[in-house]
């Protein structure tokens, strides 16, 4: 989202200026760079899809280590090795 800061004899106050989709995945590290790519280009079509330019589509992928992640109290490594 795009602020921006708008000058007057009122007290300072941020308007919207521009919004965008901006979709963050978290997944197990592990990933190529190919599949990487095809998940951007995938979740990117969907908005295009309902009207979206895919200029203004954001993804953002978080890739987290398996053992840095929890599932049932325990790392994800020892479930998923």
């Amino acid at each position: 989202m795009k602020s921006e800061l708008l000058k007057s004899d009122r007290p300072t106050y941020y308007r919207v200026v521009n919004t965008m989709p901006v979709v963050v995945v978290e997944m197990w590290a592990g990933r190529t760079e190919e599949q990487k790519a095809i998940i951007i280009r995938g979740i990117t079509k969907v908005f295009e899809e309902i009207g979206i330019k895919p200029e203004h589509v954001q993804v953002i992928l978080h890739e987290i280590p398996k053992s840095n992640w929890g599932i049932g109290g325990e790392q994800a490594s020892k479930h998923f090795p």
